[in-house]
């Protein structure tokens, strides 16, 4: 059921978090060349207007607005900004931004003291969505739905899952989340700090998150809540922190070996699909892309791993994220 350019909803507003560069920012030029007004949500705003400018987006289709998200004061003063001054409503959300240091020995920790791929990738994210889906409840738009970015490293049920470099994704028995990641501990599982395994952690969180939301909330309110992985975008800013020699053979690596080298501009249209196209109008779905190197390649819902679908477990990193944001049910 390929998508195609013809079968778009009408064009609505969008936030997407993370556009300075990289698939937030392609995914940016993508939805704003189908009409859609983009609202970025960036530590720097400065840095994203100006990133938008070197695409050539339309600056009448942007607001930019100021959310560090490895710290949930600025999630929550970034959010009442949002309500306060940017006009109109709220149709889809685009959780995209993430950090990746593999390199620490050390965790970093944000304001609130978690472990900050942790804090950054999942908790911050988990805290505007909370705040962001009344807004986009109340929209009447076709397309209303809450899109997360996924990796193929968080997910066992596909060959890059399977990895154990540094180690797969793992929750454990959630022992990190029941201690409120309180120092020294950083990792979910209360295990001993692995700074890629805390980013894949993270991420296996973002799935979990979606799987949730849909279970609790797709038939009451009808949003779409949904998540993908667009293919491996190798040359993403998102790999800096890596070692040089790892930036230079691992697109090459992709492009030659296994084939699953996209794009940044791929990968961002990618994104705009699942958030535009009427194809994409499916809740709990992980999509990700068959041939990812050819631009016609066809989406799929891709099996997730029990770790990221498992009800259970679900249920508790919701009820342990809920409090350490600082929400509750209903809240």
């Amino acid at each position: 059921m390929a998508a195609s350019a013809s079968s778009e909803a009408s064009a609505g507003t969008v936030l997407i978090t993370g556009t300075t560069s990289g698939v937030g920012l392609h995914a940016t030029k993508a939805l704003t060349d189908r009409g859609w007004t983009v609202i970025t949500a960036n530590r720097d705003p400065v840095r994203a207007a100006a990133a938008a400018e070197s695409l050539g987006i339309p600056q009448e289709r942007l607001h930019h607005l100021r959310i560090d998200l490895g710290d949930l004061d600025s999630v929550r003063t970034g959010v009442e900004t949002l309500v306060d001054s940017i006009p109109g409503g709220l149709d889809a959300l685009v959780v995209n931004a993430a950090v990746y240091k593999p390199r620490l020995k050390q965790p970093e920790r944000s304001p609130q003291g978690y472990e900050l791929s942790m804090a950054t990738n999942h908790l911050g994210h988990f805290l505007l969505i909370q705040m962001l889906l009344p807004k986009i409840q109340q929209s009447g738009h076709p397309s209303r739905r809450v899109v997360i970015l996924g990796t193929v490293t968080a997910n066992s049920k596909e060959l890059g899952g399977k990895i154990p470099i540094p180690a797969p994704a793992d929750l454990g028995d959630l022992s990190g989340f029941a201690a409120g990641f309180k120092p020294p501990i950083a990792m979910a599982s209360g295990k001993s700090f692995k700074p890629g395994k805390a980013y894949k952690d993270s991420k296996l969180c973002n799935m979990i998150t979606t799987q949730e939301l849909h279970r609790r909330l797709h038939e009451s309110t009808g949003v779409v809540f949904s998540s993908l992985y667009p293919g491996c975008v190798a040359d993403t800013p998102l790999f800096r922190n890596t070692p040089k020699i790892f930036q230079k053979l691992f697109p090459w690596f992709q492009k030659n070996i296994t084939g699953g080298y996209v794009t940044q501009s791929l990968a961002g249209e990618r994104v705009a699909q699942v958030v535009a196209d009427p194809a994409f109008a499916v809740s709990g779905v992980h999509w990700s892309w068959g041939n990812r190197q050819k631009k016609n390649g066809r989406q799929f819902s891709q099996e997730l791993s029990d770790k990221a679908s498992n009800p259970q477990t679900a249920a508790k990193v919701w009820d342990y994220s809920m409090q350490l944001v600082g929400l509750r049910d209903g809240a």
